[in-house]
């Protein structure tokens, strides 16, 4: 049977995720403490693909998730989930709102709570955690003295283990959204939509002024828009970073491939990680001069000049 891993334990936002994925349905999933887990997992060919969080809408990239795509054995994203965000204060029954003095929740879940805790519970103090639904877990099996007394979770997390809802829509952006991939290892590539993305990491052979324009020029002139792009430590020393970026469009365009080429070319390393459908499914606006025909044109007019005797 087919098994996808994911940041676990159940009640999760990426099981939510992964629920909404189609092709996962019916297939096995296994819960994983933390998103290097679920790769690691997938890496070792013990999954066929993990579930994982890449981008909220609040926080920004998932750290976990960017350096551990960034490195290692190649993976690529296949598929890309879009879950809106609604998040949770639960206590074990009998607490009172009042008498919370402590609350465990995910570091990006905190974040995101953060004006409604300094409006509803100032002293509360913050209790890191592997996940929000780890958090509700560890709330319900904990014994006379928890660590903490309430937890930030999703419903259904507050619902799995038993825990009272104390306040509901706590998140402080009503529309906040977590992007989460599917991670696959590297295999036939996702068709082409014309509503696709492409994610790579760009490693500069150098620091230098202006070596991030070299980089986004590449894109420019080929009428590329990108959708996300920062700065991630490649650990080697200090100042040393690599680039994680999305771009719309599918390596097999003629814009995306030469543009890849581009960057080939001044670049120390560019890791492809995957072309895959859009989850908005809207279009790529393409210019006319960046279509398939424009370059295929180009190069036919190129070739010609060349073959002239």
């Amino acid at each position: 049977m087919t098994t996808y891993a994911y940041l676990g334990p159940e009640g999760t936002f990426t099981q939510m995720a992964l629920d909404a994925w189609a092709p996962a349905r019916g297939a096995e999933h296994r819960p994983c403490g933390s998103v290097d887990q679920a790769l690691t997992l997938l890496r070792a060919g013990e999954v066929d693909g993990a579930m994982v969080p890449i981008e909220n809408s609040v926080e920004g990239g998932v750290s976990a998730t960017l350096d551990a795509l960034a490195s290692g054995d190649p993976l690529v994203v296949v598929a890309e989930v879009l879950v809106p965000i609604t998040f949770v204060l639960a206590a074990r029954p009998g607490m009172p709102l009042g008498q919370v003095r402590a609350v465990g929740t995910h570091s990006h879940a905190w974040a995101q709570v953060r004006g409604w805790m300094e409006s509803n519970l100032p002293d509360a103090v913050y209790v890191p955690t592997l996940s929000t639904a780890a958090a509700a877990e560890g709330l319900a099996a904990q014994g006379g003295s928890p660590a903490y007394d309430a937890a930030v979770c999703a419903p259904v997390a507050a619902s799995n283990h038993g825990l009272e809802i104390l306040a509901e829509g706590i998140g402080d952006n009503a529309a906040a959204v977590t992007r989460f991939v599917l991670v696959a290892r590297p295999g036939d590539l996702p068709e082409r939509t014309g509503a696709d993305k492409t994610t790579l990491v760009l490693f500069q052979r150098d620091d230098h002024a202006g070596g991030l324009l070299e980089l986004l020029e590449q894109f420019s002139v080929r009428g590329i828009n990108m959708s996300r792009l920062e700065s991630r430590p490649t650990k080697e020393s200090m100042g040393s970073y690599c680039f994680s970026i999305d771009i719309e469009g599918h390596v097999l365009d003629e814009r995306v491939g030469e543009a890849l080429l581009g960057l080939k070319r001044v670049c120390a390393d560019v890791r492809f990680l995957g072309s895959y459908p859009a989850a908005h499914g809207t279009a790529v606006q393409v210019s006319p001069v960046t279509t398939d025909a424009a370059f295929a044109d180009a190069r036919a007019w190129l070739r010609d000049l060349r073959t002239l005797t």
